[in-house]
């Protein structure tokens, strides 16, 4: 097993799925004939360097294993067959400043650079990620609540983007149509209501866990009524979420979703819901700057 994909399997990532991401990111590069022209040309065939992948700026890291996925299949993919080694300095979850050293690549010149986007842009995607839902973590801290993602995620990424998240210190609500049945607005209306919804979910699917969009407090106590255990509380004011909270008790799990901005996290939390769920976390966070500099000595 590679140092990549021991790294992968801690991390709880399936390396044959990262696998074949990495290798569609690279292909997606070099074209149909697996070449980077420029390293080909201005660098000699048996050069070998070294290289540290840097942090830019200050945040949180996530995805070094997937780079160093990257550095381990761009040899198979160029059909060069040459190795690059790995050396992961820092892990993913930690925090990190600008100038630190996040890991080392040693190996053929040309696969370095060759690799370098491709890996760049897989780790500063997810730690930017990861940088921005700890800063959503360290806003709710102290209180009950925690930040969810959302399945508003780059299509083909979804994978490495909620698992950023969880590095980030956030938690992942579900990761498609397949593993949670969410009954919103437009699936209430083609069923002819909450309790019609929720009953037809119930006996086509005994088994799968079942998530209710509300708007407003009284469809919360009916979606209640009819056996929902968790409920999205959709665009509502801290008011409202407070007499959702006071009318529904413990009796279901309830997530504020809709509109929520960092500035007012705290208040969000503090009206008693579970969770705070944020598609910007996949869907705008900028990504955290980082560089691959070759070594010179």
């Amino acid at each position: 097993m590679t140092e990549a994909s021991r790294a992968l399997r801690g991390a709880g990532l399936d390396p044959d799925r990262v696998r074949r991401v990495v290798t569609d990111a690279l292909v997606e590069d070099l074209g149909p004939d697996f070449l980077d022209v420029t390293s080909v040309a201005t660098i000699s065939d048996g050069q070998n360097d070294t290289a540290d992948l840097v942090a830019r700026a200050d945040g949180v890291v996530a995805g070094l294993p997937v780079a160093a996925a990257v550095f381990e299949l761009v040899g198979e993919v160029t059909g060069t067959g040459r190795a690059v080694e790995v050396s992961l300095v820092a892990h993913d979850g930690q925090r990190v400043a600008r100038g630190d050293v996040l890991a080392t690549v040693t190996g053929p010149t040309r696969l370095l650079l060759t690799a370098e986007r491709t890996a760049l842009n897989l780790l500063s995607r997810m730690s930017g990620v990861a940088t921005h839902t700890r800063a959503w973590a360290d806003a709710l801290a102290g209180t009950k609540a925690t930040v969810l993602d959302t399945r508003k995620t780059t299509p083909g990424l979804r994978m490495l983007e909620k698992y950023a998240v969880r590095a980030g210190g956030g938690t992942n609500k579900r990761m498609g149509l397949h593993d949670v049945a969410m009954i919103k607005d437009n699936h209430k209306l083609a069923a002819g209501g909450i309790t019609a919804a929720f009953r037809r979910v119930r006996e086509s699917f005994p088994d799968v866990p079942v998530q209710v969009e509300v708007d407003t407090v009284a469809e919360a106590v009916e979606a209640v009524g009819a056996g929902a255990g968790f409920l999205l509380l959709d665009n509502m004011t801290p008011r409202m979420l407070r007499e959702v909270v006071a009318a529904v008790g413990d009796r279901a799990e309830l997530e504020a979703t809709g509109g929520l901005t960092l500035d007012g996290a705290a208040e969000y939390a503090a009206t008693g819901v579970d969770f705070l769920s944020v598609g910007a976390l996949t869907h705008s966070s900028p990504i955290l700057d980082i560089a691959l500099d070759l070594r010179t000595e």
